[in-house]
């Protein structure tokens, strides 16, 4: 993917926000990430996220990611829905993610 392309995340077929790629460290892709109405309800998804990470605790890392999963899609810079993604929003105003063109099986998570 290319440095500038816009990835967007999405709730119920709302556009909730743009993430605007900086760079990658493969498989991590990084972006600034634009925030629209909608996203405001899943920030503390995210920061819980963030906290457990950090926290090394994966059972909770774990179940924030079920939840950002069940409740939001992304699709690629040409509009096609991911499959798979694994997206971290930071607190600075940056995201990071993986994705995966299949989705993943129960036992890749």
């Amino acid at each position: 993917m290319n440095t500038g392309d816009v990835w967007r995340l999405h709730h119920e077929g709302q556009e909730i926000a743009r993430l605007t790629v900086t760079g990658g460290d493969f498989p991590w892709m990084h972006a600034t990430i634009e925030t629209l109405p909608g996203f405001e309800e899943f920030r503390p998804v995210f920061a819980d996220q963030e906290r457990a990470i950090d926290d090394e605790d994966p059972e909770r890392a774990d179940a924030c990611y079920h939840q950002i999963r069940k409740s939001l899609t992304m699709t690629y810079p040409d509009g096609e829905p991911v499959p798979e993604f694994w997206l971290h929003v930071h607190g600075d105003g940056t995201a990071g993610w993986r994705w995966h063109h299949e989705p993943f099986d129960d036992d890749d998570q």
